[in-house]
């Protein structure tokens, strides 16, 4: 036992690093190492042999154990004042400015503070709403029919209902809309709000995403028209994008409006790029219409003394539209490239007017 204990210590001493320290190891008290071997001895040695031979071992085994922990514990820390010498840092250089890691402000919060301005220099407020919504608000309300295709599986996210509980499930809001809904049962007419939010809807491609932002618009009087609602969309896109903008205004099928209308904006494109205020070209950016009898009374006023307008834009789209975005999803990947790259730092965000 001198003799084994003798060779693995001064193994243990000349082991250069952590891989040939495990191979000294597994030569002395691995499962097939000579410590381990001759501890398997003790079953043929008589009593009086084992009494003094099994203490004797286990000492041994002991020593080249705790032998091995110190060098490997030497050999980390010869190691690490060797990486401390080699990764060396003057803590006395300078450190770097505040400004170098700042953030910037994503494309969507930009335009929905810019939207939100604008229609609140028009004595527009903003209302709220929430985000999970009943079937009345998101569609009964809205005048929207049982079998119409936005009430689908394949279109709109359904919140799971408990076994045994037979109402109409939950949605993830398709559109603001019931905020329209809430806000006239809450305050009454007259009536002039936006409800810029978040809106879910089942579909996934360059131009639309399963979460995307909208911002709807309502006005109610007892002499609005038609002609109120082109007035305003047209200063908005004129303030928005700097520039005078056209409209042009189309019939077209909402149940929440009647008539309704879908609009257009005068654009040409260049190089691919879309430009808004020039050309003799026209681009579909939002649905309206005077507001529906039925909605009226869904929300509490009465249709007979009070009328208005409604429409809804995608703010993620017109961000594209303004700041040249090719692609909605890139949106929503948190790139931080992509971030900053369209990203507005926050000592120099565009003005209403497009400026700097």
């Amino acid at each position: 036992m001198d003799d084994l204990r003798l060779k693995y210590l001064g193994l243990i001493a000349g082991s250069a690093d952590e891989s040939a320290l495990e191979e000294v190891r597994l030569a002395a008290i691995g499962k097939k190492g000579e410590v381990a071997l001759a501890m398997r001895e003790l079953g043929r040695m008589t009593p009086e042999e084992r009494q003094v031979a099994g203490p004797a071992l286990n000492a041994l085994k002991d020593e080249i154990t705790s032998a091995i922990a110190a060098r490997k514990q030497a050999l980390g820390d010869a190691a690490l004042e060797e990486r401390l010498r080699g990764e060396w840092l003057d803590v006395t250089l300078p450190g770097r400015r505040r400004g170098d890691g700042a953030g910037t402000i994503h494309p969507v919060s930009q335009v929905w503070e810019e939207v939100t301005a604008i229609f609140a220099d028009m004595g527009f407020a903003v209302a709220e709403g929430p985000q999970v919504e009943t079937d009345f608000y998101n569609f009964d309300a809205l005048n929207i029919p049982s079998h119409h295709p936005a009430r689908g599986e394949m279109d709109t996210f359904y919140m799971h209902r408990a076994a045994g509980d037979d109402r109409p499930p939950h949605v993830l809001r398709t559109h603001t809309s019931p905020v329209q809904i809430r806000t006239m049962q809450d305050q009454g007419a007259p009536l002039r709000i936006i409800a810029p939010g978040r809106v879910y809807r089942a579909d996934y491609d360059q131009t639309h995403t399963p979460m995307f932002h909208q911002v709807e618009g309502l006005a109610i009087d007892k002499s609005i028209s038609m002609a109120n609602l082109k007035w305003v969309l047209e200063e908005f896109f004129t303030a928005y994008f700097g520039t005078t903008v056209k409209t042009r205004f189309r019939a077209s099928h909402f149940p929440f409006t009647e008539p309704s209308a879908e609009v257009d904006i005068q654009c040409s494109w260049v190089d691919g790029q879309v430009r808004v205020g020039e050309g003799d070209g026209w681009l579909e950016v939002l649905g309206s219409g005077m507001v529906h009898p039925h909605v009226l009374r869904a929300g509490g006023v009465d249709p007979d003394q009070w009328q208005g307008f409604a429409f809804g834009m995608g703010i993620d789209r017109i961000a594209m539209l303004k700041y040249g975005i090719p692609d909605l999803r890139a949106f929503f990947d948190s790139d931080l490239r992509w971030l900053r790259h369209y990203g507005f730092s926050p000592l120099a965000v565009p003005t209403l007017h497009g400026g700097v």
